[in-house]
């Protein structure tokens, strides 16, 4: 095989992987064009390496930190063989028979390999908010390394930890989607990068509750808002005060719903160049919209059910809007009406 055509297996490869370990990222390239989808599924990817590995409580705390900071030197190269030393690290934990996002990592040489193959300046785009995140996981591995898992003390230091797993990656893609902007365009998207990137990620925080706690021993709800409510991060596993935890869940929706003006900035902001598209990023928003509706009407769910999602039926009349000729104006509109009710109803 030719080293073009191995690099096209890989790029390949890549968007399968896509579809099998985010569906909410499967969305967003899916309504990209080139050259713009081939560097989000990377960037994306290589950001997935280091959540997975995070996330993953069979590893002892002194030693995923150490296989974070690993991967972070593979990321610091730019050819093949950069990886090697991290891919050596992370082959014992590889399960015998692993899950989409395992995988994922038993092939960070093909995910690495593909991101060197990437024009230089698409790297370098890439590259520092990668770092910073797996820097920023590392340093939660350590901070809670006595606890065995994530217990996040306060609503600020959910704030930081949301902005070290998706804001860096809202500065990621922001990065990509200004290039070559005008100015004032590319400053109006990094003021409101946060808001949409922690929006997403607090909306997660508050539909997983009980799948993180289960999955991963991690406790993301802050524990001054549980002793708020007269509860504690180990009550999540008993099936025990779920009202008490649910107004929890409600007061954490409650502040990701304040991220909601800044993300639609954001949107309005966003240039479409390069295979750039608005419904790209317009419809994860939209769904997020509509995560936060169901949160709010049945947040019992949370720990009852396993978690909250809206249906197939409304993601793909979501992404029918668009589809069909919507464009930023409609964003507000659109915004306004899921919030009230699904999609589909209208």
């Amino acid at each position: 095989m030719t080293p073009h055509s191995q690099s096209e297996s890989n790029l390949e490869w890549c968007y399968d992987a896509v579809q099998d370990v985010s569906r909410t990222f499967a969305i967003t390239i899916a309504e990209l064009d080139e050259p713009m989808a081939r560097d989000i599924c990377v960037g994306y990817l290589v950001c997935r390496v280091a959540d997975t590995i995070e996330d993953d409580d069979r590893i002892p705390p002194a030693e995923k930190a150490q296989l974070l900071r690993s991967y972070r030197n593979a990321l610091d190269g730019d050819t093949d063989a950069d990886g090697t030393a991290f891919q050596r690290s992370a082959k014992k934990w590889i399960p015998d028979d692993p899950n989409a996002d395992w995988r994922v990592v038993e092939n960070t040489d093909r995910v690495l390999s593909t991101f060197y193959h990437l024009d230089a300046d698409a790297r370098e785009r890439i590259r520092p908010p990668v770092r910073e995140l797996v820097d920023g996981m590392a340093m939660f591995v350590d901070r809670y390394a006595e606890e065995g898992g994530l217990r996040i003390q306060t609503i600020e230091e959910l704030e930081e930890y949301c902005w070290y797993a998706a804001g860096t990656v809202g500065t990621l893609v922001t990065n990509l989607v200004s290039q070559d902007a005008d100015p004032a365009v590319a400053d109006r998207l990094d003021e409101n990068a946060r808001a949409f990137s922690l929006l997403l990620q607090l909306v997660n925080v508050a539909k997983d509750v009980a799948v993180d706690y289960e999955e991963e021993n991690n406790v993301y709800l802050p524990d001054e808002w549980l002793a708020d409510a007269g509860v504690s991060p180990e009550d999540i596993g008993t099936g025990r005060s779920v009202d008490a935890l649910a107004s929890v869940v409600e007061r954490v929706t409650d502040h990701a719903a304040g991220y909601l003006d800044g993300g639609q900035a954001w949107l309005e902001a966003m240039p479409e160049r390069r295979g750039n598209t608005l419904a790209a990023w317009a419809v994860p928003y939209l769904l997020a919209v509509g995560t936060i509706r169901e949160l709010r009407q049945r947040p019992r769910d949370v720990f009852t059910e396993g978690g909250v999602k809206i249906s197939r039926e409304e993601v793909y009349a979501v992404m029918r809007q668009f589809s069909t000729g919507a464009d930023a104006t409609d964003v507000a509109r659109l915004r306004e009406q899921i919030a009230t009710r699904p999609l589909p109803e209208w």
